[in-house]
């Protein structure tokens, strides 16, 4: 039997009727790629600062949301779905692309682990990059991808501005890459493993990472 918690009846009525606005159900298709932040969420959705605190404040309330801080800007905040709350509810997004890129500010750990991850579980072919690539990737992200039979050996942190963005899904891995490469990406606000350098933080962003691309890439089709 699958693990995953199920829902009462009662609360998925909860959860659908906190959906039933046609705003916090964009919200939810938006969020269903990533992280976003409030302000960008606001600038999406056409709506005033205190009518998106209305909505937030829903969503947060039937536990579909929660709001954690940037580990770059500290004055920012970004918005992602509660793992397993949508279990029985559905999702309607889809988007179509000629590759993944997955970006992070070093291409050192995250990056690397989710292009490996992804890589596995769609045909849609990943790369990753870096903003402000490191001189390696860090021997904890290798570790981390043995462990669950990946392997990172060969591979060689590199500049985002060497790949080619034509056609490519982008998504940014890392608060800081976000802020500073914003446009036109989707964002998984993964903590970096790097900073605490510890087995557990490494194994904490790779199942992060895991169930991201897991629930992602099914909605992702390769365009011809």
């Amino acid at each position: 039997m699958n693990s995953e918690r199920i829902f009462s009846v009662e609360e998925r009525a909860r959860k659908h009727a906190a959906l039933a606005d046609p705003a916090r159900l964009r919200m939810l298709d938006m969020l269903t790629y990533g992280d976003l932040s409030p302000t960008e969420l606001r600038e999406e959705l056409g709506v005033p600062s205190n009518l998106l605190a209305h909505h937030l404040n829903v969503l947060e309330r039937e536990g579909i949301i929660t709001r954690e801080r940037s580990e770059g800007d500290k004055r920012r905040s970004y918005v992602r779905l509660v793992p397993g709350a949508l279990i029985g509810l559905g999702s309607f997004a889809a988007a179509g692309a000629e590759r993944v890129v997955f970006v992070c500010s070093a291409n050192s750990a995250r990056s690397q682990l989710a292009e490996a991850l992804w890589n596995t579980v769609s045909p849609v072919p990943a790369q990753s990059a870096g903003t402000h690539p490191a001189d390696r990737v860090a021997p904890g992200a290798i570790a981390a991808a043995a462990r669950h039979g990946l392997d990172l050996t060969g591979a060689v942190p590199r500049l985002v501005d060497d790949v080619d963005m034509d056609g490519a899904f982008i998504i940014t891995v890392c608060d800081r890459a976000h802020e500073e490469y914003p446009a036109g990406t989707v964002h998984w606000s993964v903590p970096d493993p790097v900073r605490i350098g510890t087995d557990q933080a490494f194994e904490a962003a790779f199942e992060d990472l895991r169930r991201r691309v897991d629930q992602l890439a099914p909605r992702i089709l390769a365009l011809a």
